[in-house]
């Protein structure tokens, strides 16, 4: 376990200022009163452990597996439904289909690419902040997304991801460009707090969403879908 250094400004912050703050309250305790310095230390620990837990990075295992793509964000899957007014320009004119995850204040926040995805295009958009739980929160909120070429199963095909903000979340970090060159697993950004992911693969018959809405997911080593080979077709 690490902490994301997508979030140093906030958990080093926050850490500088509870030591600071625990000076105060160490004094507190030697000088004026036990109790309330030892209640107020441990508060503010606390209170540091809350937002560091934001930014972890758990390790997790990738499946090697390459007729497999895993899920690019914590949390739940919301909805898997296929999308034709998908808004991603790239890929206009094309029915793909979608997988919807919400990621809560609780759930791991970096994003992964789902397999060996080359990027295309890369489209930020300004918006509102709408529960991520909302379903008019995909069209409105403010979003980033990636688009390119994925590559599993030794097909090629479209790929995209969205990373949407939430009520609570209001910055969205892609290192990702267009030229880059991303394996699977690999950690190219994050939604800080709660937020939503949203996966776009082709709508095709070799290619099978492997979640369901309800199902609680982890980046990086949750199978979300699938490639069938020509010679597994019944």
């Amino acid at each position: 376990m690490k902490l994301c250094r997508y979030g140093m400004r906030e958990w080093l912050g926050s850490g500088l200022a509870a030591l600071a703050m625990g000076g105060v309250w160490l004094l507190v305790l030697l000088k004026l009163n036990v109790a309330a310095g030892t209640v107020l230390l441990i508060l503010t620990a606390l209170a540091w452990l809350a937002i560091a837990a934001f930014f972890r990075v758990p390790v997790r295992a990738i499946p090697s597996d390459d007729l497999v793509l895993v899920s690019p964000a914590d949390g739940l899957v919301r909805d898997i439904e296929v999308v034709k007014d998908h808004g991603i320009e790239a890929f206009e004119g094309l029915e793909l289909l979608r997988i919807g995850i919400f990621l809560s204040v609780l759930d791991v926040h970096v994003n992964r690419a789902p397999c060996a995805f080359k990027v295309e295009h890369r489209k930020y958009k300004e918006g509102r902040f709408l529960d991520a739980r909302s379903p008019r929160c995909a069209k409105e909120n403010e979003s980033l997304v990636i688009a390119g070429t994925g590559r599993a199963g030794g097909k090629d095909f479209p790929m995209a991801v969205r990373q949407v903000s939430g009520a609570i979340a209001r910055r969205i970090v892609c290192e990702a460009a267009p030229g880059d060159a991303l394996e699977k697993g690999a950690i190219y950004g994050m939604i800080k707090f709660g937020s939503r992911t949203e996966l776009y693969l082709p709508n095709e018959p070799w290619m099978t969403a492997r979640v369901a809405i309800g199902d609680k997911i982890c980046s990086g080593s949750t199978v979300i879908a699938s490639i069938q080979l020509a010679g597994d077709f019944a």
